[in-house]
């Protein structure tokens, strides 16, 4: 069964991120690995924005999150110099662990371009071990985690 696009309005959390020269690849459009690049600006964005990404020298909480699968599907191509809308929701939230679900979009367009997921498993900073998702993630996650 083949997967069909999201609708802008899946996604609780919209932001826009403006594409660069270098994006494009030499047919003219973004370059597929790129759109990872893009993903991971999103959740990354968001978790600095809603203060849960300890950065360097920061004393807080000493987990972090680790890629431990990602993927992506292309339904139509973006390009350079456009301005892409991107959304983001939570589809899953375990006890260490979220699933991240991204979508990329025109400025004018409803229906994604692409779409994918990135699972994040938390862990100690220093041992690499899971640890569970903090109270204070949880709250945030939960205004964008989708209902099914």
């Amino acid at each position: 069964m083949k997967t069909k696009p999201h609708h802008i309005n899946d996604y609780p959390h919209i932001t826009d991120i403006q594409t660069r020269w270098n994006d494009n690849d030499q047919y003219g459009h973004i370059n597929n690995a790129v759109y990872y690049m893009y993903f991971d600006t999103l959740v990354n964005d968001f978790l600095i924005e809603n203060d849960l990404l300890p950065l360097e020298g920061d004393d807080g909480d000493l987990s972090i999150g680790l890629v431990v699968d990602t993927g992506c599907q292309y339904f139509a191509s973006l390009a350079y110099p456009e301005t892409i809308r991107a959304g983001l929701r939570v589809g899953h939230m375990g006890t260490s662990s979220v699933r991240y679900e991204l979508a990329l979009f025109t400025q004018t367009g409803d229906t994604a371009c692409a779409q994918g997921h990135f699972v994040h498993v938390y862990v100690d900073k220093q041992t690499r071990t899971p640890k569970p998702v903090s109270t204070k993630m949880r709250t945030v996650l939960s205004k964008i985690t989708v209902k099914r």
